[in-house]
């Protein structure tokens, strides 16, 4: 049924990507054809529910049940857009995302702003002379002003997901972060070693994971144990070795430094 689910999805998006255009250029459809494409839309759905309930009725957490439904880097992808644009609504209410009660927040955007608002200005303009060039073309005009605005809200997002997703310190759990795609749980007992390392060229090896911002990093995370670490499209591997990067580097190696040292608590007394 999985597979049933997954051919049906493949060959029904492209046709109603097909439909889509001809509705918006104006192409007139047969209505049984158009009737015929309804039916299939619910009878996937439906299958969709079917393999959702039976991945359920197995035990399957929610995610994992969805997984069965949808394939993992598609959810992620979906999740990931969604994501931004609700960075930018945290954005312009000044909230960051997990941080209060007792959470250590640590900033990471600072040394990437410019870039993103000269990236955002070059969308912009590119946005507004597509749309003045395109002004007698009124279907491609439409569809070319809808992906410039999204590209605009797109890459304004990026940096929104950055401000409002800092480094998170909790005493027993470090959170470094990278826009909505990354959220890397590090347990402090499992950290051996941590330094100020400003890098500015990273060479990939296995075993090591790089959070730039702006192209360096300013801090290096050497683990007794290893932790997983899942990629944007749900590739997970472990990583022994984590560069990061901080506005602040020496406060958040401080706030590292005290947490990792801090006495532990009493034990309870003996029953």
């Amino acid at each position: 049924m999985k597979r049933l689910l997954r051919g049906a999805a493949y060959a029904l998006l492209p046709v109603e990507a097909v439909l889509a255009v001809c509705l918006a250029a104006g192409v007139a459809i047969p209505v049984p054809v158009l009737h015929a494409l309804e039916v299939l839309a619910v009878a996937a759905v439906l299958l969709g529910v079917a393999v959702y309930r039976g991945a359920r009725r197995r035990g399957l957490s929610r995610r994992e049940a969805l997984y069965e439904v949808v394939p993992e880097p598609v959810v992620r992808i979906a999740g990931h857009e969604l994501g931004l644009m609700v960075s930018l609504v945290r954005w312009a209410g000044r909230r960051r995302h997990g941080v209060g009660g007792g959470v250590e927040a640590f900033g990471h955007a600072r040394d990437q702003a410019a870039l993103m608002y000269g990236f955002t200005f070059v969308c912009a303009v590119e946005a507004v002379g597509m749309f003045w060039l395109l002004r007698d073309v009124p279907v491609v005009h439409e569809v070319f002003l809808v992906l410039d605005v999204y590209t605009v809200l797109f890459v304004l997002g990026l940096h929104a997901a950055s401000v409002t997703r800092p480094h998170l310190l909790d005493g027993r759990v470090l959170r470094l972060r990278q826009g909505c795609h990354v959220d890397l749980a590090v347990p402090l007992d499992a950290v051996a070693a941590v330094r100020h390392e400003p890098l500015f060229t990273h060479e990939r090896a296995e075993g090591e994971l790089d959070l730039k911002v702006g192209g360096q990093t300013s801090l290096t995370l050497e683990l007794a144990t290893p932790v997983e670490a899942v990629g944007l499209l749900g590739k997970r591997r472990e990583v022994r070795v984590v560069r990061f990067h901080a506005d602040d580097p020496r406060a958040l190696l401080a706030a590292l430094g005290r947490a990792r040292t801090a006495p532990s608590p009493a034990p309870g007394a003996p029953a």
